[in-house]
Order: structure tokens, then sequence, then C-alpha cells
């Protein structure tokens, strides 16, 4: 699933997206951490793994973000 970069605060890694849906999800510094990136730009997009799988769902949470194609075993397609 893809979303747009809604904040991101680069000192503590916090931040949000924003899905297609228009439902705004917060990521923890360890999502951005795990993400290999360095940086976020504002209306970015994003791929985006939510748990549990229904993104609408109460207590869904974002676990992974990524940019196709950056990263370790990310291949540019």
């Amino acid at each position: 699933m893809q979303a747009s970069v809604h904040t991101f605060d680069p000192a503590s890694g916090n931040g949000t997206v924003l899905l297609d849906s228009g439902r705004l999800l917060p990521f923890a510094p360890e999502v951005f951490a795990a993400s290999g990136l360095r940086l976020l730009r504002l209306g970015q997009r994003v791929s985006v793994e939510v748990e549990p799988a229904d993104p609408e769902a109460p207590g869904a949470r974002l676990t992974r973000l990524w940019i196709v194609g950056i990263g370790a075993g990310e291949t540019i397609r």
C-alpha cells in the first residue's frame, strides 16, 4: 500500500503518513530507522505496511515504510 508523508521530525524520527483513504497513521522512530532512509519530505510517496491488515481498523499501526528501489533487497522496477 502507498501513502504520503504528512509530518516528519528529523530530530526524533517521529512522523505521520496520510493513507489514500484520508486516514492519518503515526510511525515511531524505530520504523523510520528500519527504513534505511536518511530523510523524508512532506508529500513524498512511500510504501507502507500496516498492522492489522485493514488500515481502517481501530488500533491499526504502521509497521514498515520504504521507497521502492531504495535499501537492501529493493530492486528498481
